[in-house]
C-alpha cells in the first residue's frame, strides 16, 4: 500500500542521522496540552530489533525446550514480565511461562493509575514509617520513569480532592506539597488549590452544598494490559522466551554440588495439553497472587506471605466525568479510598479492599458495586441520578499484598515488596504494584545472579528503555495515520495512543471499508473505535483465545460488557481464519468468552443476584406490580418489549438513545430473549423490597407510567388531582 511506505519512510527519517546513535525525541501529553520533552540516545541495532519481525508462538515453544536456560520466570503479569524483560536485556538466557494470558489476572485489572500513593505518604507521615516513605520515593521516581518509556500509552492526570471543611483545607494542602516535595525533580506538574467556583467550573457535576475549596495533584495514568503486552513484546525482541497459555505443573530438583537445587518446571501448554520440561540455571516465581503455592512445590510446610485483597471498579459513562480530571475520595465511609477516574472515554470508579481466597476466576458482587455506587453519590451533585443500570461493566482484582501477622486487616499493609530466597534456591517475588514492577525487577535479578551464580553480559538497563511502540512516536503521529492510510480520526487517535508507532503496522492490515470516508479501519462495534485489523494483529501478538483480544488486546470488555458481547462473533471469525479453527472451536470459544463476559465482567451479576431473591408477595401487592406491568404492555402481549419502552419514553419527552434502552430492559431480562414477562418482573420486584437491588430504571419507569396513568384517568372523569 502506497500508504504503509510513505508512513515508514516518514519514520525512518525522523531517526536518521550520522554515527552509531540516532536521537528519538519522545514527547509525552499531560492534561493542559503542554508537552515535557525528553531525549534518548537509541541505537542502530535497537532500532532494527524493535521493527523486526517477531518470532511465532512455536517458535518460541521450540526455543525454550531446546537448551538450559539462566533464568525461568512463573507468572506473566506486570512483575513476571518486568523480570523477563530486565534479564533478557542483560544478556541472560530468559524464558516465562504464564498459565493464562499475559496480564490476565491482577495487571488487568488495577485502577490504570501510576502512582506513588498519597494515602501512603499520609501514613508514613503521621506514623514515622521510613519504610513506607521510601516507598513512596521509589514509587515516585519509577512513576516517571514509565511515563518517559511508554509515552504513547502513560500521561499525566489531574486529580481533585474536594474540601467540604475548611480545616482541611491548610490539611490537604500540606498533603499534596509534601507529595510534591518527595518527587522532586521528578514531579509531573505542581499540585494547586482551587476557589469552590474554579472547582465546580473544572468538575461541574460536583456536589455543590458545603464545597469548601478542592486541591488538585498530579499522578499517572496508563493502559495497563497494553502496558503488560508491551513488556512481554519487548522482552521477546531482546531475546526472551516468553509464553502464555502455559501452565507450571511441577518444579524440578536436581542435585548441584552436593544441594538440593530447584533448576526448572514441567509445564503444560494448556492449549494442546502437550507437556514438556524446561530446565533453567534459576527459577524464579512472580505469581501474585499465586505466590504461596509455587512456593509450596518447593518446599511443602512454609509460612504464608501473601494475604490476596479482592479490589471491584466499576465502569459508568463518560458523563460521570470531566474528560480530563479525576477525583479522590480520601476517606470514604468506612475508611477505604475511592478514586473517580476518566479513562478510555467512559468514567472508571473503584476500588473495594477485602481479603479473599485466591481464584483463576475472581468475580465483582452486587454489595461491592453498591458501595461504590454509595460513595459517588455522595460526592456527586443530587443532579446527578447514580444509576445502577448506568453500570457498563464490573470487575474483580487481586492484590497480592504482602502478609504481615501483626496485622489484622489489609487495608494496612503496605504495597511494598519482599524477595525470598528458598533454601533450594528457588527465588520469590512477593507484593508490589504497578508503578515500581521494574526496580522490583531489577532487585529480583540482582538476586537472582548473587544466589544462583549468573553470568550476565553488562548492568540492569531497564531504566530508560523504550518499550515497544515508543521510539517513533509522538503526539501528532494519528495525524500521519488519517492522512496515509485514510483512517477517521477517532480510530487513528485510538492506534496512536495504542500501538505508538507500531499503529502503522496495524493499518496496514485494514481492509478497505468500500466508504467514500474512512477509506480504510472496518470498526468491530460501531461505538468504540477498535478495528478488524487489530484482531489480526492481537494474533501476532500471540492472542490465543477470543478473551484475549475482547478484554486485552482491546479494552471492550472492560468499557462496556454489553458491547464485547455483541462484538464477540465478529472477532471469533477473524481469530478463526488466522488461526484455523474449524466450526467446533469457533463455537467452544464463544461460549468461553461469553462465560467470561458473564461472571467475571460483571454482565449476569443482577440477575443472578434478583433470582436468589424468595417471591414473598399478598394477593394485594400481586394485583398492584400486575398493574404496574400493565401500564407499560398496553397491547396486552404478556411482556413488555423495547418497543414498549420506546414508546414510554417518547411520550414523556425524554430522549434516550438505543443502546441505554437495551440496559434498561436487560436489567430485568432473566431470560435473555428481549422481551420481560410478569415473572421477571415480579423477581425484580420483590429484588428491590429486598434491598437487592436498588436504583432500577425500569422499575422507575413503570412506576412513572402508571402514575401518569392514574392522573390521566382522574382528569378525564372530570375529578380533581
Amino acid at each position: 500500500m502506497r500508504g504503509a511506505k510513505i508512513a515508514k519512510g516518514l519514520f525512518y527519517l525522523s531517526v536518521a542521522g550520522a554515527g552509531a546513535f540516532y536521537t528519538a525525541t519522545v514527547i509525552y501529553p499531560n492534561i493542559a496540552s503542554r508537552y515535557k520533552k525528553s531525549t534518548i540516545e537509541v541505537s542502530r541495532d535497537e532500532l532494527q530489533r524493535m521493527n523486526a519481525p517477531l518470532p511465532t508462538r512455536d517458535d518460541l515453544i521450540k526455543g525454550i525446550r531446546c537448551q538450559e536456560l539462566d533464568v525461568l520466570v512463573i507468572g506473566g503479569g506486570a512483575t513476571g514480565l518486568g523480570v523477563a524483560l530486565d534479564s533478557a536485556t542483560r544478556g541472560l538466557k530468559t524464558g516465562l511461562v504464564e498459565k493464562f494470558d499475559f496480564s490476565s489476572g491482577t495487571s488487568s485489572r488495577s485502577t490504570k493509575l501510576i502512582h506513588g500513593g498519597v494515602r501512603y505518604l499520609q501514613k508514613a507521615v503521621f506514623s514515622l514509617d521510613t519504610e513506607q516513605y521510601k516507598m513512596v520515593k521509589e514509587a515516585l521516581a519509577e512513576r516517571a520513569n514509565l511515563l518517559e518509556i511508554a509515552p504513547h500509552l502513560a500521561y499525566p492526570l489531574p486529580i481533585m480532592l474536594p474540601v467540604y471543611k475548611w480545616w482541611q483545607v491548610p490539611y490537604y494542602w500540606a498533603g499534596v506539597k509534601a507529595y510534591d516535595f518527595v518527587a522532586g525533580s521528578q514531579i509531573l506538574k505542581p499540585s494547586y488549590l482551587l476557589s469552590k467556583s474554579k472547582a465546580l467550573e473544572q468538575f461541574p457535576m460536583l456536589k455543590k452544598d458545603e464545597l469548601k475549596a478542592a486541591l488538585v495533584y498530579y499522578d499517572g495514568q496508563h493502559d495497563d494490559a497494553r502496558m503488560a503486552v508491551s513488556m512481554a513484546i519487548t522482552a521477546v525482541r531482546h531475546g526472551a522466551y516468553c509464553l502464555n497459555y502455559t501452565k507450571c505443573e511441577s518444579l524440578i530438583t536436581s542435585c548441584v554440588d552436593g544441594e538440593e537445587r530447584v533448576t526448572g518446571a514441567r509445564v503444560r501448554n494448556t492449549l494442546t495439553g502437550e507437556e514438556y520440561c524446561i530446565n533453567a540455571k534459576c527459577v524464579i516465581n512472580a505469581t501474585g497472587p499465586y505466590t504461596d503455592s509455587i512456593r509450596k512445590m518447593a518446599t511443602k510446610r512454609i509460612p504464608k506471605i501473601c494475604q490476596p485483597s479482592s479490589g471491584v471498579h466499576i465502569v459508568l459513562p463518560d458523563y460521570y466525568s470531566p474528560g480530563s480530571m479525576g477525583l479522590l475520595d480520601p476517606s470514604t465511609s468506612d475508611g477505604r479510598v475511592i478514586f473517580f477516574l476518566p479513562w478510555q472515554n467512559v468514567t472508571l470508579a473503584g476500588t473495594t479492599d477485602n481479603p479473599c481466597e485466591v481464584s483463576d476466576n475472581p468475580q465483582p458482587t452486587e454489595k461491592d458495586i453498591q458501595f461504590i455506587l454509595s460513595e459517588i453519590r455522595n460526592y456527586l451533585s443530587p443532579d446527578v441520578e447514580v444509576r445502577r443500570g448506568d453500570v457498563l461493566s464490573a470487575w474483580s482484582g487481586i492484590r497480592p499484598l504482602v502478609c504481615d501477622p501483626n496485622k489484622s486487616d489489609t487495608q494496612s499493609i503496605a504495597r511494598n515488596h519482599i524477595i525470598e530466597v528458598s533454601p533450594n534456591k528457588l527465588v520469590t517475588i512477593a507484593g508490589g504494584k504497578w508503578t515500581t514492577y521494574r526496580s522490583m525487577a531489577e532487585e529480583t535479578v540482582d538476586t537472582a545472579i548473587d544466589c544462583c551464580g549468573l553470568n550476565p553480559v553488562g548492568p540492569c538497563r531497564t531504566k530508560g528503555l523504550l518499550l515497544d511502540g515508543a521510539h517513533g512516536w509522538s503526539p501528532t503521529l494519528f495525524i500521519r495515520l488519517v492522512q496515509d492510510y485514510g483512517l477517521e480520526n477517532a480510530v487513528a487517535q485510538h492506534l496512536a495512543r495504542t500501538y505508538g508507532d507500531k499503529a502503522f503496522k496495524v493499518a496496514s492490515l485494514s481492509k478497505m471499508t468500500g466508504k467514500r470516508w474512512p477509506v480504510i479501519g472496518k470498526r468491530i462495534h460501531e461505538e468504540y473505535p477498535y478495528i478488524e485489523a487489530e484482531v489480526k494483529y492481537a494474533v501476532r501478538e500471540y492472542a490465543c483465545r477470543a478473551i484475549d483480544v475482547v478484554a486485552r488486546r482491546t479494552r471492550l470488555s472492560f468499557i462496556n460488557v454489553h458491547a464485547a458481547q455483541e462484538a464477540l462473533p465478529k472477532i471469533i471469525e477473524i481469530m478463526a481464519e488466522e488461526l484455523k479453527w474449524d466450526e467446533k472451536t469457533k463455537k467452544s470459544e464463544l461460549e468461553h468468552a461469553e462465560r467470561y463476559l458473564r461472571t467475571e465482567m460483571g454482565l449476569d451479576i443482577k440477575r443472578a443476584t434478583e433470582k436468589d431473591v424468595p417471591l414473598n408477595f399478598t394477593k394485594d401487592e400481586i394485583n398492584h406490580y400486575v398493574r404496574r406491568f400493565k401500564s407499560l404492555d398496553v397491547e396486552n402481549k404478556g411482556y413488555i418489549s423495547i418497543n414498549d419502552l420506546r414508546r414510554y419514553f417518547k411520550n414523556i419527552g425524554e430522549k434516550i438513545p438505543e443502546d441505554q434502552l437495551h440496559e434498561i430492559l436487560s436489567e430485568v431480562d432473566l431470560n435473555r430473549n428481549a422481551q420481560v414477562d410478569i415473572g421477571e418482573f415480579l423477581q425484580l420486584m420483590s429484588a428491590i423490597e429486598h434491598g437487592t437491588v436498588v436504583n432500577s430504571r425500569f422499575a422507575k419507569a413503570l412506576e412513572d407510567n402508571e402514575e401518569n396513568t392514574k392522573k390521566i384517568s382522574v382528569e378525564r372523569s372530570g375529578g380533581g388531582v
